[in-house]
């Protein structure tokens, strides 16, 4: 069997700049309680490693009373200005791992909802990068897919047809999908803006998975079940023809990819690199 890997794959810069500050903040020699707001990234291998290193994770069910003398991590994809508040005022030191492309989205989304805009989010409605950001654009309207797009833009349209509106996307899209809604919408309004919102990250591996699978007979996709843009990768594959999985680690491994002469392998943003090899390692046993 032949294995080859898609030239840009794992971890991009906004998860590991928030992996590095949260084990730099495990280590800090004051002994502050140390957790993350979420789960830092998508991927349940790193989680479990910063929570043996003593890192927990907060969610709406267990927040204290009070977290003086505790320091918490934004995850890499941002949380909502409200519950940064409510952390402040909780007394938390706060340290900001949220990617820079998407805290360059959020100030956007404010600064337009600001201005009168009504801001359309592309993106999963129950993804933490959206949650986030529709902290930052009250009244928003998001938009999953180009079909919800048209019903949601229609009804805006019935109602205030003369609406100034933007469009803002969850950094993880695809460009195909974002251009799919950003054209539903211009239909109803055709000076539509539309932000720059997706990460390079996102496009050159997504790209890097293309070229990959012309020269694969079937594909591993490494990384989290609940990584959106490690599924949006695995559709991609499929979408291109060719058999393809998503596996977490090596024990993911489907025995049927040993029938394939070349195996391609790409992984997530947020998929470490010991999990490539170790995927790597187990097709080569």
């Amino acid at each position: 069997m032949k294995i080859i890997k898609a030239n840009v794959l794992g971890y991009c810069m906004g998860v590991r700049r928030a992996v590095d500050k949260a084990l730099a903040a495990a280590k800090n020699p004051l002994g502050k309680k140390v957790f993350t707001a979420g789960p830092l990234i998508h991927n349940p291998r790193v989680v479990e490693c910063l929570q043996k290193q003593g890192i927990d994770i907060l969610d709406d069910e267990n927040i204290p009373e009070t977290l003086e003398g505790s320091a918490v991590i934004i995850r890499a994809h941002g949380i909502s200005p409200q519950l940064e508040a409510s952390l402040k005022q909780k007394q938390a030191d706060i340290i900001d791992a949220t990617c820079p492309k998407v805290k360059a989205n959020q100030l956007k989304a404010r600064q337009f909802s600001e201005k009168g805009y009504a801001v359309f989010l592309a993106g999963e409605k129950h993804h933490g990068e959206i949650v986030g950001l529709m902290g930052y654009c009250p009244g928003c309207i998001v938009a999953e897919n180009a079909d919800e797009a048209t019903r949601l833009a229609e009804a805006l349209y019935q109602k205030k047809p003369e609406s100034a509106c933007v469009l803002i996307g969850q950094t993880t899209v695809s460009k195909e999908e974002y251009d799919a809604v950003g054209r539903e919408i211009q239909s109803f309004f055709p000076h539509l803006i539309i932000v720059d919102a997706i990460c390079n990250a996102t496009t050159e591996r997504q790209e890097a998975l293309r070229r990959l699978c012309r020269e694969a007979d079937a594909v591993l996709i490494a990384g989290s079940k609940g990584s959106a843009n490690t599924k949006r990768l695995l559709r991609i594959a499929q979408d291109m023809g060719n058999p393809a999985w998503l596996v977490e680690g090596k024990d993911d491994v489907p025995v049927e990819i040993r029938k394939y002469e070349t195996v391609g392998i790409s992984a997530g943003a947020s998929t470490p690199e010991e999990v490539i090899e170790e995927i790597e390692e187990a097709l080569g046993q």
